[in-house]
């Protein structure tokens, strides 16, 4: 608990890049018929889901241009291997394919996030360093998330700009607890 109130003070006063409002997604299906919607994709949201099976998607539809950011990264438990490497894509409208973050292929790396103090494989992003580099033209835009067998926990990021009401720090506090015992179980590490 002491960890989640530090969190939720840091984040409640300091703003800087890699401090995403966390999001517990506790559905297991999010088909491209019935995506998971991201409101204000600039604004920086760590979505922790579990793929059971099938892809997720995720829908951003907005108005006017926007700053686009997405990075894809999985909880590190311990000493414990990279369990699942995931890729996602980012489609048009049409479900073409503008970008692709390749998890398969790309050399995941530990890192320290500071505010919520866990540990994550770092896989790949479409922006760099946690920030946009691309502006999207006004639209609608989905994110595919999968891997090889569709399976596994994974955090999506999206957005780099930190706005945290008081009611995401309160809701922070309750939902932080259940994301660290969901995502960093020991008893899910197959060599811990």
């Amino acid at each position: 608990m002491k960890k989640i109130l530090s969190a939720a003070f840091l984040l409640a006063f300091l703003t800087q890049a890699y401090a995403h409002k966390p999001v517990l997604n506790e559905s297991s299906t999010y088909p491209a018929d019935a995506p998971y919607e991201i409101e204000e994709p600039e604004i920086s949201k760590a979505i922790y889901s579990t793929l059971t099976g099938d892809p997720h998607y995720y829908r951003i539809q907005s108005a006017i241009d926007f700053d686009f950011y997405a990075g894809i990264l999985a909880a590190k438990i311990g000493e414990c291997a990279l369990e699942s490497k995931f890729s996602f894509e980012v489609l048009d409208s049409e479900f073409d394919k503008i970008h692709l973050a390749d998890g398969e292929n790309f050399d995941w790396v530990p890192w320290y996030e500071e505010y919520g103090k866990q540990w994550y494989w770092n896989g790949p992003e479409v922006g760099e360093k946690f920030l946009s580099n691309e502006v999207f033209k006004a639209g609608t835009y989905y994110i595919k998330v999968f891997n090889k067998t569709n399976t596994g926990q994974y955090v999506i990021a999206v957005g780099d700009i930190e706005q945290f009401s008081f009611t995401d720090i309160v809701g922070l506090i309750f939902s932080m607890g259940k994301i660290e015992d969901e995502f960093w179980d020991p008893d899910k590490c197959s060599n811990g």
